[in-house]
């Protein structure tokens, strides 16, 4: 057994009910947060909840906050609700982000769609998806057969980019969510993001999905589960667009 997957689990049930209720402060905004971004009170609700159940497992350190304890060598990084303007605008693509890593190294890494409940969880020894009502349950994380789309997070920031992978027949979403695509990655054709790297947006996706090929410097992150997939989008990106 796992007590800080246990931890964590009984965190993201309590914030699927925290901000499942009709409280209107929930969409109150407040000051800016420690990842740039101004924090509503869902952010804060949920940041609080995931302090409260998981602060004895490490530092903490959250997009909203920063560092709530002193950092120290093991450290909990979390995005208390990725894809906060989808959540506000009752869009449902957005969940939870979150990794702990000892001496800087990424040990466990969950991310949540508290949408539908999907549970993406890796250890030292597991990679599994589990779901929020039936957390017992481990279920692997294949590969989709024949997926049809990508996940390009941000592509309105790359118009050029755009026109480039459609004219290649790279089929393509953003939802804006990124820690929750890059935990989806295995299941679509590829996840493509071009922007700002935050460890609370990113540490615990790619952790999740390293097993796939990869690519992922200060420009852009590339994942794929096809090889050949892989290779032409980052020939594109390299060749053509940077």
């Amino acid at each position: 057994m796992n007590s800080f997957i246990d931890a964590v689990i009984l965190s993201l049930l309590e914030v699927r009910e925290c901000i499942g209720s009709n409280d209107s402060t929930l969409f109150d905004l407040y000051t800016q947060g420690d990842g740039g971004d101004i924090s509503s009170g869902f952010d804060l609700v949920a940041e609080s909840v995931l302090f409260k159940h998981l602060n004895s497992y490490g530092s903490f350190y959250s997009e909203e906050s920063g560092w709530m304890s002193p950092q120290s060598n093991v450290n909990i990084i979390t995005d208390p609700i990725d894809g906060s303007d989808n959540f506000s605008s009752f869009f449902p693509y957005y969940g939870i982000s979150i990794a702990r890593e000892m001496s800087g190294e990424t040990t466990e890494g969950i991310v949540c769609n508290l949408v539908n409940g999907d549970v993406f969880i890796r250890t030292s020894d597991e990679y599994y998806k589990t779901y929020l009502d039936n957390p017992t349950l481990k279920v692997a994380v294949l590969p989709s057969q024949n997926p049809k789309i990508g996940l390009f997070e941000k592509s309105y920031e790359h118009p050029d980019l755009i026109k480039i992978l459609i004219g290649n027949k790279f089929k393509f979403r953003s939802p804006g969510a990124l820690a929750l695509s890059l935990a989806y990655a295995p299941l679509v054709k590829y996840v493509l993001f071009l922007g700002t790297m935050r460890k609370f947006d990113i540490q615990a996706g790619l952790f999740l999905s390293r097993h796939l090929y990869s690519f992922s410097d200060e420009r852009y992150i590339l994942l794929s589960p096809d090889k050949e997939v892989f290779k032409r989008i980052r020939l594109i990106v390299e060749k053509e667009y940077f």
